[in-house]
């Protein structure tokens, strides 16, 4: 369905992938924050966030008749690098029991603020559905 590329010589990544090659159906995901589908968040801690948005993003893929090993691509988006570096476990353990352990190319970027006030989190997601 994909195939994750690995150049030879490189240490392998942990929690993401250095690359991917898939073909199929396009799926992109807009940027998912940690609030429900009503528009309301439930809490402020980064990880209950974090948690949020991933079932935002599989909520999405499902609406799409795609799942969460159909990803192909991860840009996150926070407000504070240190809560993300702190609770990496934390986080790890959330994607896990999300996504499961399918780990795409991934890039983090610290950001000064995202559109909405109580967002830590922001998350944009590519998948292909294989033909």
């Amino acid at each position: 369905m994909h195939e994750i590329i690995q150049p030879d010589g490189w240490a392998k990544p942990i929690g993401y992938s250095n690359g991917i090659s898939a073909r199929g159906r396009i799926v992109q995901v807009g940027g998912q924050i940690g609030w429900d589908a009503h528009y309301q968040f439930h809490s402020d801690d980064f990880v209950d966030q974090v948690r949020q948005t991933l079932l935002n993003i599989v909520s999405v893929l499902e609406a799409a008749n795609a799942k969460p090993e159909h990803l192909i691509q991860m840009t996150w988006y926070f407000t504070d690098r240190e809560a993300y570096k702190s609770r990496m476990r934390d986080i790890g353990a959330v994607y896990r029991e999300i996504i499961g352990r399918h780990f795409p190319p991934m890039a983090a970027v610290q950001v000064v603020a995202l559109m909405e006030d109580r967002a830590k989190i922001e998350i944009q997601s590519l998948a292909v559905v294989p033909d």
